[in-house]
């Protein structure tokens, strides 16, 4: 039986449980619960219609550790996929050690509090998964994620060694309308605005967020500026390859994006700090975020692609190459499949496939693992067959900046 649990009814699980319901040979049964049951509903009656799948639905608040480890223990699942907020994965792992149960996740957790992303809160849960003899594998999304794959399948199979890593992500979509973002608004202002962070030479170096720009052309969207940020997967990678000197990520964004995101940082919207508004404590970004358009109601307005890659320099018998390993997404096509646009769908396809992994005992072991701990050919086939194929070439040089 391979029982599993999503917890999260936004884009990303509507897109893993329409993928989950599209392989029932992987995936016996289907739960799927949240806050608000009836996003999981909506869900489950589009599973339905296209898939002729039915899926059980339930309401949970993940913060309750009590409560989500009642739910676990009713469903009985051999995985629990959290694709909730960043805020909620710890709470969720302890009910999954409470219940017995392994875990899988797409990002890592983050205090709602501070806008700051590491690793090593989940980290810190190594022993306890490890003596529970259960698996909890961190970060199965695109980025972090297949970028990780990416790069393990190029050292396995292209590079002896890495000495150089870009990561280049691009949304070349359209919704038309003037300010939106692609996943969950808090989540995406608080990513973008925190500090430029990569990794040279054995450390970290920071800078103010936005500020360093290049431009580049990618395969089915064309040339777009993008900007170095930080991200996780950088955290994984500079520890799991050592041998890589530089690990940079970089992201696109329109003019119109950041005219709107510079407004609404002046007047203070993106702020996370509380504050009293009519004799009641309100939190700015969170007003911000009910304000504008909700993430999984873009998709009938998307149009375009996404271009999500690695660029990876290095060594191959003495020789040095640079490889790149990139997937392009069309948002039209990832709606018209699942009801979602491309970045919930390059998000929910990896989560289904790290489950599918771990339910068939492809990807197994006891503690708490990244994606590049894995072994990365299993996890490529399926993306070729599952949605998100991928192609390889090596570049004529390294990248100039």
């Amino acid at each position: 039986m391979s029982r599993v649990l999503v917890i999260g009814a936004g884009g990303v699980g509507s897109v893993a449980v329409h993928k989950m319901a599209m392989n029932p040979e992987i995936f016996s049964h289907i739960t799927l619960a949240s806050r608000t049951k009836s996003k999981c509903d909506a869900i489950a009656a589009s599973v339905k219609e296209r898939t002729g799948v039915i899926i059980d639905t339930f309401a949970i608040d993940a913060d309750d550790v009590p409560a989500t480890t009642a739910l676990i223990k009713q469903v009985n699942p051999v995985l629990v996929v959290n694709l909730a907020l960043p805020y909620q994965d710890l709470t969720i792992m302890d009910a999954c050690l409470a219940a017995g149960v392994n875990y899988l996740d797409t990002a890592n957790y983050e205090p709602r509090d501070e806008a700051k992303f590491e690793y090593k809160w989940q980290w810190a849960y190594q022993d306890r998964f490890k003596e529970a003899g259960l698996m909890a594998l961190l970060g199965s999304g695109f980025d972090p994620g297949v970028t990780s794959v990416f790069t393990t399948w190029t050292k396995k199979h292209q590079l002896d060694t890495i000495e150089t890593l870009d990561i280049l992500d691009c949304n070349g979509g359209d919704t038309g309308l003037p300010f939106a973002t692609n996943f969950n608004p808090e989540i995406n202002l608080r990513e973008v605005t925190a500090p430029s962070r990569h990794f040279e030479n054995g450390q970290w170096i920071e800078g103010p967020a936005l500020t360093n720009k290049q431009t580049f052309d990618f395969e089915g969207v064309g040339p777009k500026n993008m900007y170095l940020m930080y991200h996780e997967e950088l955290e994984s990678l500079a520890k799991f390859y050592p041998e890589i000197k530089r690990i940079r990520f970089w992201m696109t964004f329109g003019d119109s994006y950041l005219k709107h995101l510079e407004v609404l940082g002046n007047v203070g919207m993106l702020s996370i700090e509380p504050m009293m508004f009519q004799g009641r404590e309100i939190i700015p970004i969170e007003l911000l975020k009910a304000l504008l358009p909700e993430p999984s109601s873009l998709g009938p307005l998307t149009k375009g692609k996404t271009n999500i890659g690695t660029i990876a320099t290095g060594l191959k018998d003495g020789v040095q190459k640079t490889i790149y390993v990139k997937n392009i997404c069309d948002h039209e096509e990832a709606y018209a499949e699942t009801g979602n646009q491309a970045v919930s769908y390059t998000t929910g396809v990896p989560a289904m496939i790290g489950a599918a992994m771990m339910v068939t005992g492809k990807w197994s072991g006891a503690g708490v693992f990244n994606m590049e701990q894995m072994d990365p050919d299993p996890f490529m086939d399926m993306l070729n067959k599952h949605g998100l194929p991928w192609t390889v070439e090596e570049l004529d040089a390294p990248l100039a900046f």
